[in-house]
């Protein structure tokens, strides 16, 4: 099988139809390896994915329809996965720190689900929500009632590698979050991208150590199952397990993106360090530190640059050290770096990076109920990625900086304009704007600047209070500055640049320094 060009066969990207494979040729091999001892084979995971299908079936749901997860647990997620793929459903996976405005577009907007699968606790926030399309909210599918169905389930038609998989929510870098049309070889080319070169193989076992609403847990688990590999289930990325987690599911491969790096290099040494069964990682972004990490705790280590609507189209050799390399363009794939008229610019000039793929149906196929989004994206033929590249004559290409407006706190991308939208809708705030400053750990914190009303008291403590409920905890700023007013340009765009180079000004309230902190547990 070769990237470039012709398209995988059905049961090597059709997940639906390489897990009826694969429990057909090896059902007893482990699939999911759990963390607690539990283990799900490729029997048991089809069991289960038919199980659900019937489920979903009995409430209608057919080929093309939408099913939204949104559930904490990595297992529950990956039964309505296959269960509502098995129908030739698309599925929609959601972050379950989700809450307000932005819940409430992802619903009412992005998705035109009827169904949803939501953790009970989670429920009462769909109260915001006009339920536009929502018919029926289920729980996760029990262990109990899943044991005592045995059933086959046949799609209406059969499914096709140029069918839609699932849609996937973007952070909303550029505006409010865009869902990500996702054919299945669009999924399976990444995988395929990952294992190539004997990299991963169907004796190795991949970690899902990012959330699987998130294409970085997406491929993994594609990389596992595509294969006829297996994968270690994380339900939530914690620097001090992380370790025990590798050796408790026997994983060998993973992805470390941004802060999780930083983090793992930052815990004391252990006598441990290199006792554990991982043997690669794809490490992202390249720093100083980079080979420090791969020499502490023996790892084989690649980068590549990806995002959810792209196929992996840049990978470099084993043992990147060059700061903010992202590696050379892959075959089946073309690049250009170019201005904001879509014109090359030279080598070492930086620009904008666009691309396109050989492979049809490798790439996203736009953006879900927004043809405006998705013609701007594809003009001129090809994907503009929003990010800006320099490139050497030797066709390394190395990260300069986000075109797009956004911030990345702790492996999450945050849209600037959604969390300002939070921020006006605070009485007190007469104007509002949002910028990253530098983490002490690497990637971004966020600094809220903000302008009050006339006569307005306002307080960073009573500001976040009023976040919390709001917006998912990794938004709620942790530096806030009050200020007269904002910089603007002569069309009346604030002038963000100089709220970045100011930075952490001697008047810059600090919310950790202030005792307040605020995690996924409220």
């Amino acid at each position: 099988m070769t990237v470039a060009g012709s398209i995988p066969a059905v049961e090597e990207c059709v997940f639906p139809a390489a897990l009826r494979a694969h429990a057909q040729r090896t059902p007893d091999k482990v699939f999911a390896a759990f963390p607690d001892g539990r283990a799900w084979t490729y029997r048991q995971m089809w069991r289960e994915a038919n199980a659900v299908a019937a489920a979903l079936r009995d409430l209608g749901i057919g080929p093309g329809d939408e099913v939204i997860s949104w559930c904490t647990s990595v297992g529950d997620t990956l039964r309505v996965w296959f269960g509502t793929n098995l129908l030739g459903a698309v599925h929609v996976p959601l972050n379950p720190a989700l809450r307000g405005r932005i819940l409430a577009h992802a619903v009412d907007t992005v998705s035109r689900a009827r169904v949803m699968v939501a953790d009970p606790e989670l429920h009462p926030r769909l109260d915001v929500t006009e339920r536009r399309h929502l018919e029926h909210v289920l729980p996760p599918f029990a262990d109990a009632d899943l044991a005592r169905v045995d059933v086959v389930v046949e799609p209406e038609r059969p499914v096709q590698p140029w069918d839609t998989s699932m849609i996937l929510l973007t952070s909303g870098t550029t505006g409010p979050s865009k869902g990500v049309v996702c054919p299945y070889v669009h999924i399976a080319t990444t995988a395929e991208v990952v294992a190539e070169g004997g990299w991963f193989g169907s004796a190795d076992r991949y970690l899902v150590s990012l959330p699987v609403f998130h294409a970085g847990g997406v491929f993994a688990v594609a990389n596992g199952l595509l294969g006829g590999a297996s994968i270690g289930v994380m339900d939530r990325f914690d620097t001090a397990t992380f370790w025990d987690v590798v050796r408790a599911t026997r994983s060998t491969h993973a992805t470390i993106l941004g802060v999780m790096g930083h983090f793992l290099m930052n815990r004391a040494p252990d006598p441990r360090d290199r006792g554990h069964t991982l043997r690669r990682a794809i490490l992202g972004p390249v720093t100083d530190a980079t080979p420090a990490l791969a020499e502490r705790f023996g790892l084989e280590v690649i980068t590549i640059f990806n995002m959810t609507e792209a196929s992996l189209p840049l990978k470099s050799a084993p043992g990147p050290s060059r700061q903010g390399i992202l590696g050379r363009v892959r075959p089946g794939v073309d690049a250009r770096v170019v201005d904001e008229h879509d014109l090359q610019v030279p080598d070492g000039v930086p620009g904008e990076l666009i691309l396109r793929a050989d492979r049809p149906w490798s790439m996203n196929a736009g953006y879900a109920n927004d043809a405006e989004a998705t013609a701007r994206a594809w003009r001129n033929g090809w994907f503009h990625t929003g990010d800006t590249v320099r490139r050497t004559p030797e066709g390394d290409y190395f990260f300069v900086d986000r075109k797009k407006d956004a911030i990345r706190r702790r492996g999450e991308n945050i849209s600037s304009i959604e969390l300002e939208a939070e921020l006006l809708a605070y009485p007190p705030i007469g104007d509002a704007a949002v910028v990253p400053v530098p983490s002490e750990f690497s990637e971004d914190e966020v600094l809220a600047v903000v302008v009050p009303k006339p006569g307005a008291e306002l307080a960073p403590e009573a500001l976040v209070e009023f976040l919390r409920p709001r917006v998912p905890y990794y938004m709620v700023p942790r530096y806030v500055r009050i200020v007269d007013d904002l910089p603007r340009t002569p069309s009346n765009k604030v002038e963000k640049f100089r709220l970045r180079e100011a930075g952490l000004t001697p008047d810059t309230w600090d919310r950790e320094a202030a005792g307040i902190r605020v995690t996924a547990r409220g």
